[in-house]
């Protein structure tokens, strides 16, 4: 009989120990708070209770997102065997690959943005809306990725928070900081110089919307490896891909080396296999004799650019 009374209390106290681990010895941290409220209304009956278990998803995402990912790259892909299983995933946790241009357009946004229906630009069935207030905050996050290998690429300080960030600041203070908009573009520029690509992350957990910049390569970038090595559609093209001047093209080998997509091959001059590319820019960003240029295709899809999706605000009469 007493066995019945402890077991259920051991499971109570260690749930409360595990939240209080955390909110880092707090009740509830004010961030918390305000992302619980964030995201929306509980409906009643069966979405309620997919609801609360979205908000748990949520939590557990933002407050653990080191084991989380360290557990996905190690064995969440492997389990992902049918098309059916990897287009789940991919509908909730995706990511849009953005040109170094776009990717900026981002940290300098001067209009607010509300929230926006993208079913063009993102084809997914859900996390796909955009609300940020221009210019929107910048929170400096260490890569979870890169952490989760052993042998990582340097430096780790490359994904962004967009938008929001004071859940991360407050639940990973020594991993996270607020930066201005300068320093937000200069490890944008630096990133693309490094051979990465910027990709836009958006997850149903994170209230359906873009969250997120990261500068992904893919030695270490979980999406990247769940698209090119496990076949799981996780990131999208950015709507453009990359075209070859044949008489400019000197065969050096540089855009082969240098494509996460393994989209680039060189055979006497550089091959671009379209249904691999993505549009990222790398090997453009690269290409010393200007041979390699990205062309908009429409095969390709609606580039996130915030700035044609932006929409003012009318101004009152009388103002």
């Amino acid at each position: 009989m007493i066995w019945i009374l402890i077991g259920p209390a051991v499971v109570l106290l260690g749930l409360v120990a595990l939240w209080v681990v955390g909110e880092r010895g707090h009740l509830i941290l004010p961030s918390t708070r305000n992302a619980m409220r964030q995201r929306g209304a509980t409906p009643g009956g069966a979405a309620r209770s997919i609801a609360v278990l979205t908000k748990i998803h949520g939590y557990i995402y933002g407050r653990f997102i080191y084991q989380y990912i360290r557990f996905i790259k190690r064995h969440l892909f492997r389990l992902l065997v049918t098309e059916e299983q990897q287009q789940w995933w991919a509908n909730h946790y995706h990511g849009k690959v953005l040109t170094n241009e776009l990717a900026c357009a981002i940290i300098t946004l001067d209009h607010d943005i509300p929230r926006t229906d993208l079913d063009q630009v993102i084809p997914y069935r859900t996390a796909r809306d955009i609300l940020l207030k221009g210019p929107p905050n910048v929170t400096l996050l260490e890569c979870p990725c890169r952490l989760a290998q052993e042998d990582h690429c340097s430096p780790t300080e490359v994904c962004m928070v967009v938008g929001g960030g004071e859940f991360m600041l407050d639940h990973h203070p020594t991993r996270t900081r607020r930066i201005a908009q300068d320093e937000a573009l200069a490890v944008l520029h630096a990133e693309h110089e490094r051979g990465h690509v910027h990709t836009a992350y958006f997850k149903d957990a994170c209230d359906n919307k873009f969250y997120a910049i990261c500068n992904c390569c893919s030695c270490c970038c979980g999406g990247l490896q769940a698209m090119v090595e496990h076949g799981v559609p996780m990131v999208t093209a950015s709507g453009f891909v990359a075209e070859v001047d044949e008489g400019a093209c000197i065969a050096c080998g540089t855009c082969e080396e240098l494509c996460p997509f393994d989209a680039v091959h060189v055979n006497g001059r550089s091959e671009v296999v379209f249904e691999k590319c993505m549009g990222c820019g790398v090997c453009e960003g690269h290409c010393d004799t200007g041979a390699i240029t990205l062309v908009r295709d429409e095969r390709k899809g609606i580039p996130l650019d915030v700035r044609e999706i932006a929409v003012r605000e009318p101004v009152p009469a009388g103002r």
